[in-house]
């Protein structure tokens, strides 16, 4: 069997069938998702070298077990099924306790997580934060100066880390013909990227008529402004300060990746890819305070901030409640105000680090969900993990 005929044997169709144009969109995103650096250039985020990964732990038994999701019995193993996941690590107590890889996926591949980018690229500006290189408070054009004149002229660092910049733009994840869809060429995700690079893209941007703070309106332009910020702070580029900064105090095993544009700002607000139990290491230093294997990576006092903080108010007035009822959003993780009070990164098309603080459980699912945003399944995820988390 010719190594063309074993991808068709896995995938259903031919690698050459993979395009710029469709590489997000089924059943070429199974594939994509977990190669994203065949589709656009990447740049290597490096873990320590020397590190070994430990087998993984079948879920067995769970598999068959039978729980409600928002009123419908499923069998954990159906419900992997149905929400098209590609990988699940499951924590407890800082031990892994829990693998489940799909047919098509191998435990050491790396998995596109699109917006916990975000959340990732938040804990760089904490770990900034707290060396006194970033002050959240300061205005955006301290570090970004040429933003004079665009949206973030009177913005200041917390309204991007919040979601709270009143920013004329939609997340219009499917229209051809949207500002979302220009931004996206200028990432180089979509055909004809590259006469525009992201940074050009983002001081274009314009406000609406509301002043910052009130709103919370869930815009990628943000993040990606911030791994500008990030970059600018700390005189690092990206890549190399998520290695010294996160990747490798975290004790992760795999290196990571993230996409780069035309002139190699990378892509914080959705580029990053991470082996899943890589991801499950970040959610379980957040659940410890800020303290990996290599030591404290943010600042207690910034975790607590980022999962009791955030404004109530300005998530009340945004269109996330369908969500999260009485949510908050801070430091781009969102706070679900569940009893377990646990909080989460997501990303679209089924991407979810969550973190449940009482049951002492972290859980990283990557996905190849068919559409971006998917609410009623977005519901049944978090069900899902409520359910786990009893369980294990």
């Amino acid at each position: 069997m010719t190594s063309s005929n074993a991808f068709e044997q896995a995938f259903g169709f031919a690698r050459q069938d993979v395009t710029l144009g469709n590489w997000r969109e089924k059943p070429f995103n199974r594939w994509a998702f977990q190669n994203v650096g065949e589709m656009v250039r990447s740049t290597r985020i490096p873990a320590l070298e020397g590190k070994v990964e430990s087998a993984p732990v079948d879920l067995a038994g769970l598999l068959t077990e039978i729980v409600d999701i928002n009123g419908r019995n499923e069998s954990v193993a159906g419900f992997l099924e149905r929400s098209s996941t590609d990988a699940l690590a499951v924590m407890k107590k800082g031990r892994f306790v829990g693998d489940w890889f799909a047919p098509e996926m191998r435990p050491e591949a790396r998995h596109i997580i699109f917006s916990i980018s975000k959340s990732l690229t938040a804990v760089l500006a904490g770990s900034l934060e707290g060396e006194g290189k970033l002050d959240p408070n300061a205005p955006v054009t301290d570090y970004v100066p040429e933003a004079t004149g665009s949206v973030y002229a009177k913005a200041t660092v917390r309204h991007v880390l919040d979601m709270t910049v009143s920013l004329d733009f939609e997340e219009a994840y499917l229209d051809p013909e949207s500002a979302f869809a220009r931004y996206r060429r200028a990432t180089m995700w979509n055909p004809g990227g590259g006469s525009e690079t992201l940074r050009e893209f983002l001081v274009s941007l314009q406000p609406l008529d509301e002043p910052h703070g009130q709103t919370f309106r869930y815009r990628s332009p943000n993040s990606d402004l911030l791994g500008i910020i990030v970059e600018r702070a700390s005189g690092q580029r990206y890549a190399e300060l998520m290695a010294d900064k996160l990747w490798q105090p975290l004790g992760a095993v795999r290196d990571a990746f993230v996409s780069v544009d035309a002139e190699g700002s990378a892509r914080a607000a959705g580029g990053v890819s991470v082996a899943v139990r890589d991801l499950a290491r970040v959610g379980e230093m957040m659940r410890q305070g800020g303290v990996a294997e290599g030591g404290r990576i943010v600042p207690q006092a910034w975790v607590e901030d980022t999962i009791h903080g955030g404004d109530a108010v300005a998530w009340q007035r945004g269109t996330m409640t369908n969500l999260f009822a009485h949510g908050r959003y801070r430091n781009k993780w969102y706070q679900s105000a569940n009893a377990a009070q646990a909080y989460c990164g997501i990303g679209i098309h089924g991407q979810w680090l969550y973190i449940d603080p009482k049951a002492e459980v972290v859980i990283s699912k990557m996905s190849s969900q068919a559409l971006p945003v998917d609410d009623p399944l977005d519901l049944d995820n978090v069900a899902f993990f409520e359910a786990i988390c009893a369980r294990v």
